[in-house]
């Protein structure tokens, strides 16, 4: 795999420490910017919406750039983002900050992923993207622990000036390593474009996306609660256990990658049923200390495998110039995906079944998505006949 991937890499990973390094420390933003711990848990909600809304914003108005361009107006976004979130002299400034930091996160990995996708052998394609998207894994097992502990001991925006640093380098790593583009990006039609995202199989695409992803944060939005009321594990223990989901988003990230390289189809078909076997079963393996740490490394690696499958079919289904676009609303879509499985473990949680109940609720969700694909797939096959024949 050529350098330039692991620069795209570098860049995934700051993106994924800044999103989520602020879980750890919500006592410390409520207390400091005196909110409650709810109201801090919102500034995840906020920087997801961004994402949403980010991505389709920023991958228009950069559309006719080159995608090197792209990229590294992108970091220089999050860099002054972060920056903007460690000054911030208050709440709402705060939650801005956030938000500007989001826009840069859609697009960066739609446009990354394309990229990817240019930089190796077609038989690469889906690999290429899993190590891109390893960025965010490692992000996960790495920077967002050593993130936290950076906030708890020096106060909370130690932890985005770190971040600020890593972006710093990471725009330094891409501005040496992703070659220019040997000619501008494919011009924009903003028509053609989003004549690309109203393709049935794009549109089922991004619902497939939304409902696996509703499912893992459904369940991992909430995974502290779960490990300490129901497993019986102590507070001091969910930081160490989430490593070993972290280690598993690795695994099944990269795997995913492999399999969705190989065969497409039953790579989609099977992480997605995957996901929703492990989210059913870790509704009993909860009850049992040894079985829960199995089932947090399962979830992650469960969750992961779909990411690649998901990603290179809808970049499949949206072949053409309107890629770049597709590519950074299916990420969005991820981040919706998270946004309402948080809600929907809330809802659980607050109006029953309860907290013990939530994996196999989640569980239902992923099965869905399971369904909207095949339909997709069917449907796909059904046509492709019909254009033999008129051919």
């Amino acid at each position: 795999m050529p350098l330039a991937l692991y620069a795209l890499t570098a860049g995934a990973f700051g993106i994924g420490v800044t999103e989520f390094v602020i879980m750890g420390l919500l006592i410390q933003v409520g207390g400091d910017l005196g909110v409650s711990i709810s109201a801090a848990g919102l500034l995840i909600t906020g920087y997801a919406l961004g994402v949403v809304v980010g991505a389709p914003i920023m991958t228009i108005a950069t559309g006719n750039w080159p995608r090197k361009t792209v990229l590294l107006t992108l970091m220089a976004i999050f860099i002054l983002g972060n920056a903007a979130c460690a000054l911030a002299p208050g709440y709402w400034s705060l939650m801005a900050a956030r938000v500007l930091t989001a826009f840069a996160h859609g697009t960066f990995f739609g446009v990354g992923s394309v990229v990817a996708t240019t930089l190796v052998p077609p038989g690469k394609k889906a690999s290429a993207i899993a190590i891109m998207f390893t960025g965010l894994t490692v992000a996960n097992i790495l920077g967002v622990p050593f993130g936290t502990w950076l906030g708890l001991e020096y106060g909370w925006r130690a932890a985005f000036w770190a971040v600020t640093l890593v972006g710093l380098i990471a725009f330094a790593i891409i501005a040496l390593f992703v070659p220019k583009d040997s000619a501008a990006a494919e011009a924009s039609n903003l028509r053609n474009d989003l004549a690309v995202l109203v393709r049935p199989q794009v549109l089922l695409g991004l619902l497939t996306t939304v409902l696996g992803w509703v499912g893992v944060f459904a369940v991992f939005t909430y995974i502290a609660p779960i490990l300490i009321r129901i497993s019986g594990f102590s507070e001091a223990s969910v930081a160490t256990i989430l490593l070993v989901f972290g280690g598993g988003l690795v695994a099944g990230n990269l795997v995913g990658g492999r399999l969705a390289d190989r065969w497409l189809v039953p790579a989609l078909l099977g992480s997605l049923l995957a996901l929703a076997a492990v989210l059913l079963l870790m509704t009993f393996a909860v009850h049992n200390q040894i079985a829960a740490v199995v089932f947090v490394a399962l979830l992650g690696a469960a969750a992961f495998a779909t990411v690649p499958p998901l990603q290179i079919w809808v970049l499949e289904k949206a072949s053409g110039a309107g890629q770049s676009l597709a590519s950074s609303f299916n990420i969005a879509a991820f981040n919706l995906g998270n946004a309402i499985g948080a809600w929907l473990g809330g809802l659980v949680i607050d109006h029953g079944p309860g907290l013990g109940a939530l994996p196999w609720v989640a569980a239902l969700v992923p099965l869905a998505a399971f369904v909207v694909a095949s339909l997709a797939i069917h449907g796909e096959r059904r046509r492709r006949p019909v254009a033999v024949a008129a051919e």
